[in-house]
């Protein structure tokens, strides 16, 4: 095989020559630009990771944000319900006691209504009472009536104990003591009563008369200290006071 150094020498001059060429009129302004759109993709995309490291820190803020809100609204709703729920108790009070003194008042005038309503059957029964006693007494000679309450009296007296006794006595002997009657006594009534009561105290004694239409009818022998009742009126109010629930009379 025969070789022309010189054609492959002209070849090589020729080769270097077109890479020359190239390096310098293509291959460099081909770096030049390739460098320029490297660097302008390069930007861009430094622009875009800051525009997206951004678009994170703003999620990130309205994350939070939104954590903010809704641990706000939380609370708020929270106090609300806690206010609602402290007034619903305030008003359920104030409903209670209202109910309490709106019971309690109506309790209070079924009581007064009540307490009216049985006084006034007291009187009436006592003013039918008194018109019955009277009608009673308008059929009965004066004399049986008189003996009856005054042997009434007389056992009242013989229960008095022995204190109460001195002190009748000692009343009586200073003409302290009143023996009381519905209706005036003549003078031989009057000594009938006056020896029945020393029969029944076992003393002498003399009386004061007084007369009492209140009595209705019936015998009493008051002094300072002692009362002493036997009438109609005593038996009266002895039944009214039972009927108002106080039967315990203080006196005699």
């Amino acid at each position: 095989m025969h070789i022309d150094w010189w054609t492959l020498a002209f070849q090589t001059v020729n080769v270097l020559v077109l890479i020359w060429i190239l390096a310098r009129f293509f291959f460099r302004p081909l770096g030049d630009i390739v460098a320029k759109r490297q660097a302008q993709a390069n930007k861009v995309l430094a622009e875009a990771l800051a525009a997206r490291q951004q678009a994170d820190d703003s999620r990130a803020d309205a994350d939070k944000t939104r954590a903010e809100i809704d641990a706000e609204r939380d609370r708020l709703i929270a106090e609300a319900l806690k206010s609602a729920q402290l007034e619903k108790a305030s008003l359920l009070a104030q409903s209670s006691d209202e109910i309490a003194r709106l019971r309690g008042a109506a309790e209070a005038a079924i009581v007064r209504d009540q307490s009216a309503a049985k006084q006034a059957i007291v009187a009436r029964a006592s003013e039918l009472s008194v018109e019955i006693a009277q009608r009673l007494l308008a059929r009965l000679p004066p004399s049986a009536a008189l003996s009856a309450f005054l042997d009434g009296l007389c056992r009242e007296l013989q229960a008095l104990s022995s204190d109460a006794k001195a002190s009748l006595a000692s009343a009586a002997a200073d003409h302290a003591s009143d023996v009381v009657t519905a209706a005036p006594l003549s003078k031989d009534e009057m000594e009938h009563v006056r020896d029945t009561l020393n029969a029944a105290l076992g003393l002498e004694l003399s009386f004061r008369f007084r007369v009492d239409p209140a009595l209705i009818a019936g015998v009493e022998l008051r002094s300072p200290n002692t009362i002493v009742r036997n009438s109609w009126r005593a038996d009266l109010d002895r039944i009214r006071k039972e009927l108002d629930g106080d039967g315990h009379p203080n006196e005699s």
